[in-house]
């Protein structure tokens, strides 16, 4: 997971260097592939993947609202930001579009000082002393034996479960009403104006 951040880090700062050079050689089109790298990077779903893992179970809640409440607040910095008296002018717009990498690099130099997730070094890595050591590291010397026992039951919770490809996924009629739900929610908040707003 962190591995996988610090390369969405990689393509984000990409995209905000390409848009904050479209001006420069002008070219709209690398806009439109700035803007495109930026929407398929994964930074929502691995910010809340990993934040739930790193925080201890009695803050997990709490940890993954603020993640949704510093996507809202980045929006309306955005928002506020491109205002004219601003970043807005056409002089500056560049380092409006550019501004995106900034937290991207904030991310890339500090987030190698925080350890893999706990939870993906004892599950999937089988490494029970690098899941004590990122534990004690997050959470501070004490006793922590009761959460990785919680992550070894759900290991083996998980251990005979089948896990799907996309494509078996998208074959399996079990799962069809679940993804009709999803693609028609995602389609409703990308078409409801909110991003407007």
């Amino acid at each position: 997971r962190k591995k996988c951040l610090l390369c969405n880090n990689l393509l984000m700062i990409a995209a905000a260097s390409i848009m904050g050079c479209s001006k420069i050689a002008r070219s709209f089109e690398m806009i439109l592939i700035g803007r495109f790298m930026c929407g398929i990077s994964l930074c929502i779903p691995l910010h809340h993947q990993y934040i739930g893992e790193i925080s201890p179970k009695k803050l997990r809640g709490f940890a993954n609202s603020t993640s949704s409440f510093f996507f809202s607040l980045g929006k309306a910095v955005g928002q506020i930001t491109g205002q004219r008296e601003l970043l807005g002018r056409q002089s500056l717009w560049p380092m409006l579009m550019a501004s995106c990498g900034l937290p991207a690099l904030v991310q890339l130099v500090t987030l190698p000082f925080f350890p893999e997730s706990p939870p993906y070094l004892l599950m999937h890595k089988g490494d029970l002393e690098g899941c004590k050591k990122a534990i004690r590291q997050l959470w501070g010397e004490g006793h922590h034996q009761a959460e990785i026992d919680d992550i070894m039951k759900e290991k083996a919770t998980t251990k005979n479960t089948k896990i799907l490809s996309v494509l078996e996924l998208l074959k399996d009629p079990a799962f069809r009403w679940q993804l009709y739900m999803i693609v028609i929610l995602t389609l409703t908040v990308q078409l409801c104006g909110i991003n407007a707003v």
